[in-house]
């Protein structure tokens, strides 16, 4: 009787724990930021969103996708430019799954990663050599903002799928030692030609401000002089008229002399008179 209760026991036992094993099972959540995708006997059956869910035990599994949005990095990934130079390309993407085809990348793909490696490595590969073999090598490092904006615009129209590029950026194009050495002293003698040729426009701006205050400087020279000349003149027709009125007065009134003299005379008589002369301006009157 002892064994058999023993045995009672132990059987309730496993079955408490496997009750318990199966109402915990039943439950799992789903993290903000990514989807469950819950699969039946190897078949998609539903997709869940963040939250606490429910599922069969033992017959339904739970396979979670990440949304977020992700970097994928490609180093060191070879292409030539335009003119012929090998280069060496470190490229970034962004990107992020589409949470409404969260399925699609179950059904199609498994993984995450296994969709990035099928959808958007591939294309990267291929676009980064298209896009840099219509640079040339020094145009790819004077214009990098363009090689950028020409990269995203080529992958993101090229990558199809449930997923959504973000971003790309070209971190780093690199070239042979040598020839980037050139492109520096290329890029040096072209600063040095810029540098000598705003010398050049500066002592042009110089000349023609020296040139401008020469030119005001005679003017102002010129038109004092002719101030001058013109107050001269003025001055001499003035005097000429008046010496013309005082000779026609003259002519009209010979006593006007006389007066004049009058006026002038200080009233004080010679000191010294030869005999038989007049007094000065005094003339007698003849009987």
């Amino acid at each position: 009787m002892s064994a058999k209760k023993n045995v009672s026991v132990v059987v309730s036992i496993i079955v408490g724990v496997f009750i318990l094993l199966l109402s915990v099972g039943s439950f799992y959540t789903v993290d903000e930021g990514e989807r469950g995708v819950v699969v039946r006997y190897g078949s998609v059956v539903s997709v869940s969103e963040p939250g606490l869910h429910f599922k069969i035990p033992l017959v339904d599994a739970v396979r979670k996708i990440s949304t977020q949005e992700q970097v994928e990095m490609y180093q060191r990934m070879e292409a030539y430019s335009n003119d012929q130079q090998p280069a060496v390309m470190n490229i970034s993407v962004r990107y992020q799954i589409d949470s409404s085809r969260v399925d699609e990348v179950y059904r199609n793909f498994g993984t995450r990663q296994a969709l990035i490696d099928r959808q958007v490595t591939r294309i990267v590969l291929e676009e980064a050599k298209t896009v840099l073999g219509q640079f040339n090598a020094a145009t790819s490092i004077r214009e990098r903002g363009r090689l950028n904006a020409e990269m995203a615009s080529a992958v993101q129209n090229s990558v199809t799928g449930p997923v959504i590029i973000l971003g790309v950026q070209v971190e780093d194009v690199s070239f042979s030692a040598a020839y980037e050495e050139s492109v520096e002293q290329r890029m040096l003698a072209e600063v040095a030609v810029e540098r000598e040729r705003q010398n050049l426009e500066r002592e042009r701006v110089e000349a023609d401000i020296v040139r401008t205050r020469a030119a005001a400087e005679a003017d102002r020279v010129r038109a004092q002089a002719q101030a001058e000349a013109d107050g001269i003149r003025l001055r001499g027709n003035a005097e000429a008229e008046a010496i013309r009125e005082r000779a026609a007065a003259l002519a009209n009134n010979p006593l006007l002399v006389e007066l004049v003299k009058a006026e002038q005379w200080d009233g004080k008589l010679p000191t010294t008179m030869l005999p038989n002369s007049a007094v000065p301006f005094i003339e007698a009157n003849k009987q």
